[in-house]
Formats: structure tokens, C-alpha cells, sequence
């Protein structure tokens, strides 16, 4: 693990600073005309090297773009050396996209000695989006994991709190996710956990596919995580034999993203919607990435403008 230089560290404090400030001004100027990036999550490129994976995204029309650290993917830690590192913040350079988030999977649950391990992994990904953006560092987001509520939050709660200490370090948000069937899976279950800690570099990610077909409204469910949320992500679900299936988003024709967007907005939300393929989707026979990703920005960008919200 690269560790950062004292003038490095000092920089990206004070650039860290200035993102988390705009990161969570959630209450903004709303004379100001609102602006919001559209974004892909290259969770759904599981097979594309990142630079060719974040010039098709550029080339489609995205203005941001999340990139995914999961071992099995390009951009794990682990396979990105100095050049690559070097290599892939010249291609966002050269793209224009901005580096909104960096997609992880963490257990928020376990004892203290297994989150060692998580701890580590959550530093390597901060370290990450310092050197691909040390001006402007990207949020780290992730689920929670499995489990039961009830037995594992106060768990959840203390080791939340030792990720606080590593995000307030290496000056990067991290974002929780409640995760539909997961051991955090209602707004007010994500809401508890960030009010417990009240640190402003733990926040949550804002998925209403998680909620859909459960009797949460996506009103409702967006009014009670906004003020704690630096991300939002969107896909849709399909019901089918009584089983909810993930799809694109804008597939299913359920979710009103017209008035997601609006609502998001009017609650003060300045930040990034990121297009998510479900491992539901890509996991499927014949799935094309490129084609994914291309129907996800086509049914994406027309609610900004119907809406009324201009992209940054």
C-alpha cells in the first residue's frame, strides 16, 4: 500500500475538507438552478478494462462514473499499480467524467479482529480515489452485509464507528446502503445507524430499488435517508412468479424517476445519479455491457430534462 506523502496528505486534507462541505450541504442555495451528474457504475462492465470501460461510458453521454473494487474487477486495489493509477486519472482527464464513487462490498457486521480486515480494505480504497482524484476524492459506498437486525445493530453501530475513524483519517465519505433482504434494509434502519455515529464523513446511499413492492413509497422513503445521503443509485425491480428481479433502470416502467429527480432536488440533493446493472442482469446469458449501459443512459437523461435539471 502506497502511502501518502506529508505534502500529498496536506493537500488532499484540505481538498477533502472543502468535497465533504459539498459533499453534505444538503440544505442548498435554491435560487441557484440545480445541477445534478448522470452516472454508470462500472459494476456493470465486470469483463471491460477500466480505461476502455470509462471511454464508452464517456462516449455514450455520462458525465461521472463509478468505478468498482471488488477483487474480481479491474480496478481492485491490488491490480492497480502506480502506472495504472497514473494511466486511469489521465483518462478521466481526457474523458471529462468525474469520479463520483468507488463501489465496495463490506460487512458491517463481525467481530473486532475481522474487521481488521475490513478496515485495511476500506483505507486501500480511499488511498485509491486520493491518487485517481486527489482534489476531489471520491465517496466510498457500499452494503452492510447479511443478517438480523435486531441481533446485529448495536454490532453494526460500534464497528461503523471504527469506520468512521478510518474515513475521517483518510478524509473520505463512506456510504452505507440499505440493501433489500440485507441486515440493513429500510431508511430508517440506514438513518439509525449514521444518526448513532454522527459523523459527517458516514452517510448513506440512496437505492430505492431496495424498497419497491415493500409498501415504502418512494416519497416517503427518500424524504427519511435525504439528509443523511451523498449518493443515489437507480435500477429497477420486476416482480415475477412472487419473486423481485432487478432491471435496468427505467425498464420496468414502475419508478417515477421524473419525480425522484425532483424530489431529490427540492430536498436540496446536489450530487450524483448513478446508473447500477444488477449482477442479476449481467449474471444472465447473452448480456451485452456496452448495449446495458447505453439503454440505461437513454431511459436516464430524458427524466433530467423532464425534470428540468441541468447536468454538471
Amino acid at each position: 500500500m502506497q502511502a501518502l506523502t506529508r505534502r500529498q496528505f496536506i493537500t488532499t486534507a484540505s481538498v477533502g475538507a472543502a468535497g465533504l462541505l459539498r459533499l453534505n450541504r444538503l440544505q442548498a442555495d435554491k435560487a441557484a438552478k440545480p445541477e445534478l451528474t448522470l452516472g454508470f457504475s462500472l459494476y456493470g462492465m465486470p469483463h471491460i478494462k477500466t480505461d476502455e470501460a470509462l471511454r464508452i461510458v464517456a462516449d455514450i453521454g455520462y458525465d461521472s462514473v463509478e468505478l468498482t473494487l471488488m477483487d474480481d474487477w479491474d480496478a481492485t486495489p491490488a491490480k492497480m499499480n502506480a502506472d495504472r493509477r497514473a494511466s486511469i486519472s489521465r483518462t478521466l482527464d481526457d474523458t471529462g467524467l468525474k469520479l463520483t464513487s468507488l463501489m465496495e462490498h463490506c460487512n458491517l457486521t463481525g467481530s473486532k479482529a475481522s474487521q481488521q480486515k475490513v478496515l485495511e480494505r476500506l483505507k486501500k480504497a480511499a488511498e485509491l480515489g486520493h491518487d485517481l482524484r486527489p482534489t476531489q476524492p471520491p465517496l466510498i459506498e457500499t452494503v452492510a452485509g447479511s443478517g438480523k437486525w435486531e441481533t446485529l445493530k448495536n454490532e453494526m453501530r460500534d464497528n461503523l464507528g471504527e469506520w468512521a475513524k478510518v474515513a475521517a483519517s483518510m478524509k473520505t465519505v463512506i456510504a452505507v446502503k440499505p440493501h433489500r433482504g440485507g441486515v440493513v434494509d429500510h431508511p430508517d434502519q440506514g438513518v439509525w445507524l449514521v444518526e448513532q455515529i454522527n459523523s459527517p464523513w458516514i452517510r448513506l446511499d440512496y437505492d430505492y430499488s431496495h424498497f419497491t413492492h415493500r409498501d415504502i413509497s418512494l416519497k416517503e422513503s427518500l424524504q427519511t435517508m435525504l439528509p443523511y445521503t451523498s449518493f443515489i443509485q437507480v435500477k429497477d425491480t420486476i416482480m415475477k412468479d412472487g419473486k423481485v428481479r432487478f432491471a435496468l433502470p427505467g425498464e420496468s416502467g414502475e419508478i417515477d424517476y421524473v419525480q425522484l429527480l425532483k424530489l431529490a432536488v427540492a430536498g436540496g440533493y446536489r450530487g450524483d445519479i448513478c446508473c447500477e446493472v444488477s449482477s442479476m442482469v449481467f449474471r444472465q446469458k447473452g448480456y451485452d455491457p456496452v448495449a446495458a449501459a447505453r439503454t440505461c443512459y437513454q431511459n436516464l437523461a430524458p427524466a433530467f430534462k423532464q425534470a428540468g435539471i441541468a447536468r454538471g
